[in-house]
């Protein structure tokens, strides 16, 4: 039967292989079987308070870290001041040419103007949706990066290659997508009209960051409708 926190599992296991030790060694120097650290790995038990506390000292991280609470070893929980901001920086490169450097730049400023919108409208809901929406497209895309390289540990990811494979991060990303629509739907009802997003008024208040959003919508318009006239195209073969 499988634990609860999948997230402790898949740390415990990670943790011994980045420390390259194998389960005999860790189930040594942590006081148990063999057998039954392969069970707590795999998730098919679940230990006590003890366990945890050997795991933690031996693997030098804290108990949140290992439940799958915080992304900081140490267990500190970084406050939105704390995180680093790339856009801030100056004459910043990336290697790869330009092509890579102007990508970047196109979707950060284009993300800075909707993050910019949605906080306008005071909706927690909204926000939540259109990070969750990005950040499974983030993850995609990074996972795609990921498993082009072979010698990757596939048990980096929570979500097995199976269910990745099966579509579940595009599931989410649809998910996102509905709550996003109820979200701001319910904002209309209650508060009335969205800020004013014309031409003018995007020039106005986003006047660093709009060139990026529209070079977004136009270039992706593109990419979008050649997919429709190539279907037209197809149905009168």
């Amino acid at each position: 039967m499988k634990t609860e926190n999948a997230e402790f599992s898949r740390s415990l296991s990670l943790l011994r292989q980045e420390k390259k030790v194998s389960q005999r060694t860790a189930a040594d120097a942590l006081g148990i079987s063999q057998a039954l650290l392969s069970h707590y790995e795999n998730g098919v038990r679940e230990p006590g308070l003890a366990f945890v506390v050997k795991a933690c000292d031996y693997y030098g991280v804290s108990a949140d870290f290992l439940l799958g609470r915080t992304l900081n070893r140490d267990g500190v929980v970084i406050a939105a001041e704390e995180l680093y901001d790339i856009s801030d920086e100056k004459n910043t490169s990336i290697k790869g040419g330009v092509l890579a450097l102007l990508s970047k730049k196109l979707l950060v400023n284009s993300i800075g103007v909707l993050f910019g919108l949605l906080g306008r409208t005071g909706s927690r809901e909204a926000i939540q949706a259109a990070a969750g929406y990005l950040s499974t497209a983030v993850y995609t895309m990074y996972r795609r990066l990921y498993d082009a390289n072979p010698d990757n540990n596939p048990d980096f990811f929570s979500v097995s290659p199976r269910h990745f494979q099966a579509g579940l991060a595009e599931a989410d990303m649809k998910c996102c997508e509905a709550e996003l629509a109820d979200a701001l739907a319910a904002h209309v009802k209650v508060k009335g009209p969205m800020p004013e997003m014309n031409h003018d008024a995007l020039a106005r208040d986003y006047p660093v960051l709009y060139q990026s959003i529209f070079q977004i919508i136009h270039s992706t318009g593109e990419r979008v409708n050649a997919i429709s006239a190539g279907r037209k195209d197809q149905g009168k073969k």
